[in-house]
């Protein structure tokens, strides 16, 4: 488990969440220790550690969903108060909800709003801390890439736009000239001593981003730093563990081969399975009173069936019927299957709003129930575009070795996007997760998903 979560969330994140955890624990442990004094607070030190962990479980799991752990970018002072105060407004209203139910672990008035002010104090000094420690990347690694190419340019650019990837480019190895250098960092020629330049540059790992390595591969060098303790990396493989997806037009078939991955156990994929029927039976059951509304609503609004039934292609290349609840007018492809469009006048009201909160999706439990599709997977496409995309984007048939899924990791890290681009796009996000499948990365996507349904996001 170590190991999965360091791949997901490096050290410093998930430090950086414990310590705003820890933090918000601590702000309010010390208002009770000030209003109470000592000697009763070490009485009630067992109660008020339960109180203080619950608020801080809340406040924490709001921030979350208000992506205030998304530390890809810096925000400025007034996003950052704006979202933390309405994260903490969510906060306080589970807060209350929980405190109803159960008063005996409710915190007094003066305490928890006294707490409420030093927490907001507490974090906002912790962030402002971290992103200055961001913005001057003061322990981000230097590293070396080895190539001037299109590959090193969307490793360099990964690096560049995400201030959270913990790596900084020290220095380029090429004869040319790199694609994109924003800030102009050197370029050493291939024939100088590597671990001269690593000495020099202080980097500790080398990226090896050469478009061809065909006699270009500076082999005994590469060697003399790897003995000498130098992290080496493959340039795909690196740019897979900063991105979170695998860059398909640059990847060879030795890659996906020899590279770890592509492996899931029977035990993980019964494990899988049981709890896809469970919960899909659980859902079913308990979404059927919506289930009743939306299809009276469907019905009122426009003349045809409640449920839309679509062959899309789903586990080895297998067709099946996907269901959903209807969304467009019932002529909506009389002339031929198109992409899905921006504000598309094809949608009716009811189905723009049930699209909008994916409760078109909830009938897709039943394809979950029958084993046609899991809860989690890459969505499935219509044959019609499954042909075409086959045709144009390398290794686009991969992603059917893998059951379907009602949501993904390229819905939860992609924004919504309907063209062949988008489809590559995606396809890396697939390739990812097939390659990396676990229960943990399930889990994530679950999360992530409840956020952006809450949130309205990515949807069409």
């Amino acid at each position: 488990m170590p190991y999965i979560l360091k791949k997901y969330y490096p050290v410093r994140n998930v430090l950086f969440f414990l310590g705003e955890g820890f933090l918000i624990f601590l702000s309010i442990n010390c208002v009770y220790l000030l209003f109470s004094g000592i000697d009763i607070f070490r009485i009630e030190i067992l109660q008020n550690s339960i109180r203080a962990f619950i608020v801080t479980f809340v406040f924490q799991l709001t921030l979350y969903f208000f992506d205030q752990y998304d530390l890809s970018r810096i925000r400025s002072f007034m996003d950052t108060a704006t979202s933390m105060l309405q994260a903490f407004g969510a906060g306080c209203i589970i807060l209350a909800g929980v405190y109803y139910s159960f008063p005996q672990l409710s915190i007094s008035s003066t305490i928890f709003f006294s707490s409420y002010f030093a927490i907001c104090l507490a974090l906002t000094a912790w962030r402002t801390l971290y992103y200055l420690i961001l913005k001057k990347r003061l322990f981000a690694q230097p590293i070396l890439i080895i190539g001037t190419g299109e590959l090193a340019s969307e490793i360099t650019r990964e690096i560049e736009d995400n201030s959270d990837s913990g790596y900084r480019v020290a220095a380029f190895i090429g004869n040319d000239k790199p694609s994109y250098n924003p800030n102009r960092v050197q370029v050493v020629p291939l024939d100088a001593e590597l671990d001269d330049t690593c000495r020099e540059t202080r980097a500790e790992h080398i990226v090896v981003a050469l478009d061809d390595r065909r006699g270009t591969m500076p082999i005994k060098k590469l060697l003399k730093c790897k003995v000498k303790g130098t992290h080496i990396h493959d340039g795909i493989t690196f740019y897979e563990s900063i991105t979170g997806k695998i860059l398909v037009k640059n990847v060879n078939p030795a890659w996906l081969i020899f590279s770890d991955g592509f492996q899931t156990s029977r035990l993980s994929y019964f494990f899988k399975r049981i709890l896809d029927i469970f919960l899909s039976l659980f859902g079913l059951i308990a979404s059927l009173p919506l289930t009743l509304f939306i299809a009276v609503l469907i019905k009122l609004e426009s003349p045809g069936p409640v449920f839309y039934l679509q062959e899309r292609v789903g586990e080895h290349g297998n067709s099946f019927q996907v269901i959903k609840f209807r969304s467009m007018r019932e002529d909506a492809e009389k002339e031929g299957a198109v992409w899905a469009l921006k504000n598309d006048t094809r949608v009716t009201r009811v189905g723009g709003f049930i699209r909008k909160v994916r409760i078109d999706e909830i009938p897709q439990m039943w394809n979950v129930l029958k084993g046609e599709m899991s809860f989690v997977g890459p969505r499935p496409e219509r044959p019609v575009f499954v042909d075409k995309l086959t045709e144009t984007i390398p290794y686009y048939s991969l992603r059917h070795f893998a059951k379907p899924g009602i949501s993904g990791w390229a819905q939860v890290c992609y924004p919504y996007g309907a063209s062949e681009e988008d489809a590559l796009r995606k396809l890396e996000y697939d390739l990812y997760y097939i390659k990396n499948q676990s229960i943990f990365i399930d889990l994530l996507i679950v999360f992530r998903t409840i956020k952006i349904v809450l949130f309205r996001k990515g949807s069409r």
